[in-house]
């Protein structure tokens, strides 16, 4: 790492050979954005310091329902070791300690802590990290290599309170999905609140790269709502919206026909056949090979004309067999089809489990759960990359990382807990 301390170089992770091996984290984050963010880095190698409140109780996702413990899933927080599921998912391969930041003795231990670190994260509300005395000037005049990254609604220092609701209802995906005329629709996954975290994985490693060239620390700035709209913008829904095509088409998509989500006798099928080696496909496979020379199939632009008929044969040939049965007929004539899962059944899937891109999520007192969470879907052919530490219970590695990384005494530290700054 770049910024050099005495007492971190035993802090890298057990595993080696993790491409991120070493670099150290300060995750000032709490929630989701900022938390699946430093879980990426972790699960990629970084030794991530989670810094918790202790007056509040820490990360408000601690206090999610529903919680696991020695009783199993509970709605509500039974015992001390309970944990929630929200916490077991993103802590994990983090290390937790408590510090209150509203005191100036926290602030400065804080910055202690900074020294050493090669990033701080953080995805407070617009202003609180300055006020804190914990912002990107703040630790860039203690270590000015620093990689300081922060994750926000709308961009660094701009005002404003970001949900994911609020930032998809502002970046326009609420009108790309659902029926014409129909209300808008939240999206089920919180894609706000998952998007931002990734580009500012992509922003930490870029800034990491160009210190490590140049020596130059940097302020990594990546807002929920940039992050969204700027995906919604990869489609031309603009374009579409002028030359009078419809934006939101329910489960198919006529400008791509034969293309949507179709039933079947025991559920759902998806089917993608936009190609005219796709459609000819299709056709086979519902048994109506004449529909391959009808002047109005045979090419892209007539089955988007046809559109709606031609759904509508896929329709009524669907409805008549199993999903299973009908994907495998399809799939016969090399046409992109699959099965809708379930949640349950696809985080179970073999293709993801294989990969460890799902995983069993762990307890630290009750071992495996039989809960299902992220992993990390990113193989490489010479690096590990894993999350295979349960997270840990609020402020476990307090005193530890105070000593190892910020270089404080025992007597420092025991004064900092009776005086409730730890």
């Amino acid at each position: 790492m770049t910024a050099e301390h005495p007492s971190t170089d035993d802090l890298a992770e057990a595993a080696a050979g993790r491409p991120l091996d070493g670099l150290v984290v300060l995750d000032l984050t709490t929630a989701l954005a900022g938390p699946y963010a430093t879980l990426l880095l972790a699960g990629l190698g970084a030794t991530v310091v989670k810094v918790e409140n202790p007056a509040t109780g820490g990360d408000s996702s601690r206090n999610n329902s529903p919680y696991y413990g020695p009783e199993g899933l509970t709605v509500a927080r039974g015992g001390d070791t309970d944990m929630s599921v929200s916490m077991m998912g993103r802590g994990r391969n983090k290390r937790s300690i408590t510090l209150n930041l509203k005191d100036p003795r926290g602030r400065d231990t804080f910055l202690r802590l900074a020294r050493g670190a090669d990033v701080v994260v953080e995805n407070y509300a617009a202003g609180t990290a300055d006020r804190l005395g914990i912002g990107y000037a703040d630790v860039c005049a203690v270590n000015p290599a620093v990689i300081y990254t922060s994750i926000s609604g709308f961009g660094a220092g701009r005002p404003g309170k970001a949900m994911d609701s609020i930032v998809q209802a502002l970046s326009g995906v609420m009108f790309t999905a659902g029926d014409p005329g129909a209300d808008p629709v939240r999206f089920g996954l919180p894609v706000g609140d998952l998007l931002a975290p990734l580009y500012a994985v992509i922003g930490t490693l870029a800034a990491k790269t160009h210190r490590d060239t140049t020596g130059q620390g940097q302020h990594v700035d990546v807002s929920m709502l940039g992050a969204l709209t700027s995906l919604l913008s990869t489609e031309p829904f603009d374009a579409f919206q002028q030359v009078g095509l419809p934006l939101r088409t329910g489960n198919e998509v006529p400008r791509l026909a034969p293309f949507g989500i179709f039933p079947a006798k025991d559920g759902f099928l998806a089917l993608c056949g936009p190609t005219d080696t796709f459609a000819r496909g299709v056709f086979r496979a519902l048994g109506r090979p004449e529909l391959i020379e009808d002047e109005d199939f045979a090419t892209r632009d007539g089955r988007v004309r046809n559109a709606d008929r031609l759904h509508a044969f896929i329709e009524d040939w669907s409805r008549s067999l199993p999903r299973a049965e009908a994907v495998a007929a399809l799939a016969a004539e090399g046409v992109p089809a699959a099965e809708v899962l379930e949640p349950a059944d696809a985080l179970r899937a073999p293709a993801v489990l294989e990969r460890e891109e799902v995983v069993e999520l762990g307890h630290p007192e009750q071992g495996p759960t039989g809960l299902m969470g992220p992993g990390i879907p990113i193989r490489f052919s010479r690096s590990e990359a894993r999350l295979d530490r349960p997270a840990p219970h609020l402020g476990e590695h307090t005193a530890e990382l105070l000593a190892r990384l910020g270089g404080l005494t025992e007597d420092e530290i025991a004064l900092l807990r009776d005086e409730g700054v730890i």
